[in-house]
């Protein structure tokens, strides 16, 4: 495996690991009082402060064992794809950057990591807006594959791919920007290092405020299954059948967002979202860079 991969995994698993309790009150914010739009009992609390976002300190890491797992795979796929694209595009490499080249080689690493991020978006959110003690990333996994097999677990996949794809041309194009605006040859080790924290998180912020409406659009349309009027399944999951009930599209799930909630649901959660964008991106361009020199040296 080449550098670059390894460099992403490790940093990949690392982001999650510090940002996954901050994102499971993303989620909860994104989700909201989606049960009541469908017409049914909402399992979710609707949680009128900071604290209320926790049942207790095992909900910190719910939802983390899938993206854990295969995060590390998706972003080691999500730069591979990039630095492979971005050498295809930028044929010299003593030219200056183009940054529009960078921007579509991060959005076709947005793509290709799509065939891991659906799937773990799907089950990670299932989990995390989950109150059931019993409910994991794995029962969540079982119950879909047994009832729908692989297209349940790619459901949402649509929004998913377009949010990667955005999304991840602005990480990118983002972070080499200020990278190069601010970095200098004359850096010492240690504001090389702080730098590159500082762009990292600055990417991530920027990432997230431009995709954070199809973030919420995708959170909903994902999670629109728990809140569906059908028999329970063991974990407490509801899993409605078609003849029961028929899942909102994206664009409908976007346009009773609208309705019934207004403008701001688009945006809701984006401060939280913001803290933990920045801390765990700062830490993951860090652990990418630093992986990545360590790999290279002779």
């Amino acid at each position: 495996m080449s550098a670059d991969f390894w460099a992403g995994y490790v940093s990949g698993a690392a982001g999650i690991i510090i940002g996954n309790p901050l994102d499971l009150i993303k989620t909860r914010l994104q989700a909201g009082k989606a049960a009541q739009t469908l017409e049914a009992t909402s399992p979710l609390p609707s949680p009128t402060s900071f604290k209320g976002n926790f049942e207790n300190a095992g909900s910190l890491v719910r939802g983390a064992t899938a993206p854990i797992l295969t995060y590390g795979a998706l972003n080691a796929l999500l730069f591979v794809t990039y630095n492979r694209t971005l050498s295809l595009l930028h044929e010299n490499p003593s030219s200056p950057t183009n940054f529009s080249k960078v921007f579509l080689a991060g959005a076709t690493g947005g793509l290709a990591s799509f065939v891991v991020s659906a799937p773990t978006e799907l089950v990670k959110c299932r989990a995390q807006v989950s109150t059931h003690a019993a409910t994991t990333s794995w029962t969540i996994a079982r119950d879909v594959w047994r009832s729908e097999g692989i297209r349940g677990l790619y459901y949402g996949g649509g929004i998913t791919s377009v949010r990667d794809a955005v999304g991840y041309g602005f990480y990118f194009w983002s972070y080499e920007l200020s990278k190069q605006a601010w970095s200098s040859p004359n850096d010492s080790d240690r504001e090389t290092a702080m730098k590159v924290l500082l762009c990292g998180g600055l990417a991530g912020v920027i990432t997230w405020a431009s995709i954070f409406p199809l973030d919420v659009i995708k959170t909903r349309v994902q999670t629109q299954i728990l809140h569906a009027p059908a028999a329970q399944s063991e974990q407490g999951l509801l899993l409605p059948t078609e003849t029961q009930w028929k899942r909102l599209s994206s664009v409908e799930i976007a346009s009773l967002a609208y309705r019934t909630e207004g403008m701001g649901v688009f945006f809701r959660g984006l401060g939280i979202c913001s803290v933990r964008a920045f801390v765990v991106n700062a830490v993951q361009w860090a652990v990418y860079e630093w992986t990545m020199k360590l790999l290279q040296q002779p």
